[in-house]
């Protein structure tokens, strides 16, 4: 039997030199395997819905908004409201509130705080009155009074009050007459305050002649609200 030997070999051989080692084929290594962690997972599917909740959330809330009249800036009570005292605003409002819509805008400028109006508020049905001043059988008297003729600081718009005649001798009883107030103005030169203040059409000219003398007096009644 014949043997072939392969030339190289037989090079080798006579050099005394041993054959070189087929070099190993090369290996590739399997990818690695991920590892899902559950809690990563769960956070993450939690992550979604709360990001579809608050979108429902603030969709629902966009859609249910509604356009009403606010307050710009504090009007008081008694005082006739402007446009500038007025804004609109977008709000979700409880239907028990009886708020203004924005559409009522040109309706209510004119009208008279029937309430104090505090800026940043929502304006309601019953926070303002169209009700005239004069209203009728009313006058209205102004009345210049010192410190020591009214409660300084006390007195608002809209406060009921007493004109108090101080005309007569310690023997008479002095007269009064009720009265509402309809705006207050201090003059600073002199230091007194002048009050409008709306009476009775029949009492209208005793105070105003009480009033140019300067025998009158103001006392200050609690309010009949609520």
């Amino acid at each position: 039997m014949t043997t072939t030997v392969p030339a190289d070999a037989t090079r080798s051989a006579r050099r005394g030199v041993e054959p070189a080692a087929p070099a190993p084929a090369a290996s590739v290594a399997p990818p690695p395997k991920l590892r899902r962690r559950p809690v990563l997972v769960v956070a993450g599917v939690a992550a979604i819905c709360l990001g579809a909740l608050l979108s429902l959330w603030a969709y629902s809330s966009t859609s249910e908004a509604q356009s009403v009249l606010a307050v710009r800036q504090t009007v008081e009570r008694g005082q006739v409201i402007s446009a500038d005292d007025l804004m609109t605003v977008q709000v979700g409002v409880d239907p028990a509130l009886q708020v203004l819509p924005s559409g009522d805008l040109d309706t209510v400028v004119g009208m008279r705080a029937a309430l104090d109006l505090s800026a940043g508020n929502l304006v309601t049905a019953e926070q303002v009155t169209d009700t005239p001043i004069p209203a009728d059988g009313t006058s209205v008297v102004g009345v210049s009074l010192s410190a020591g003729t009214l409660p300084v600081g006390q007195v608002r718009v809209g406060d009921p009050v007493r004109i108090v005649t101080t005309a007569g001798g310690a023997d008479e009883d002095p007269q009064v007459v009720e009265a509402e107030v309809v705006d207050i103005t201090g003059d600073e030169l002199s230091g007194t305050t002048i009050l409008n203040l709306q009476v009775d059409f029949d009492d209208a000219p005793v105070v105003a002649s009480r009033a140019a003398s300067g025998d009158v007096a103001v006392v200050l009644d609690p309010s009949q609200e609520g």
